[in-house]
């Protein structure tokens, strides 16, 4: 008998149990096992490459992956510009921002930028709207008294609260219909490449240079 087979076999079982007992998304027996297995390894086993456009013509996978990683963002945009049309706020970073504040508190203004991976200029621009709309107050950091730290207010919450439910609305579109298993393996994948990028972004590198420190320090 092939015992390593069979080990293999019982903590494939143990992952299924694990993952069912979360989502609850498979019957808990041998057709949901079998199920289980096709959706979350089947592409594995079969080996299939999928079509991209311009594949047949020699257009690489990294152009593929740019062009959609693009076109998601624009899709994503009109279902945030839908969900926040009528209210208050003029953009959608505008509700990141605020979202962002109100689960970290005392945050520097490039602190905030940087978590949203914005240019100064562009970042300054939202978070002087934001003061302006009395959704956030800025006052002297306990740390450092020459700097000053952000907050959100009350009007600010109640202002994201009322966007909220349709924002939350926008983003479950976003996932479309990709299992929960997909959804997973997606958000495995996307940390991988923010793992990758976002130390590169840290850096600060001049627009002029980044291409080129990036393939003589970071691409392997």
């Amino acid at each position: 008998m092939n015992y390593n087979l069979l080990k293999d076999l019982l903590d494939l079982i143990e992952e299924f149990e694990i993952e069912n007992e979360n989502s609850r998304l498979y019957e808990n027996e041998i057709n949901g096992f079998k199920n289980w297995i096709v959706n979350k390894y089947g592409h594995i086993y079969t080996g299939e490459e999928p079509e991209w456009e311009g594949k047949m013509i020699g257009r690489t996978t990294e152009s593929a992956i740019a062009s959609l990683v693009v076109h998601m963002n624009r899709f994503g945009k009109n279902y945030f510009k839908s969900a926040i049309h009528g209210s208050d706020f003029s953009t959608q970073e505008d509700v990141i921002y605020l979202i962002v504040l109100k689960f970290s508190k005392n945050m520097s203004k490039m602190d905030l930028i940087k978590k949203n991976v914005h240019e100064k200029p562009a970042g300054m621009q939202i978070i002087n709207r934001l003061i302006n709309n009395g959704w956030v107050d800025q006052v002297d950091s306990e740390i450092d008294k020459r700097s000053k730290v952000l907050n959100i207010t009350k009007k600010g919450l109640l202002a994201l609260e009322s966007v909220m439910n349709k924002v939350r609305q926008a983003t479950d579109i976003v996932s479309g219909n990709l299992s929960y298993d997909e959804k997973i393996e997606l958000i495995r994948l996307l940390n991988k490449l923010n793992d990758f990028h976002q130390p590169i972004y840290d850096k600060n590198i001049e627009t002029e240079n980044l291409l080129n420190e990036v393939l003589k320090s970071f691409v392997k």
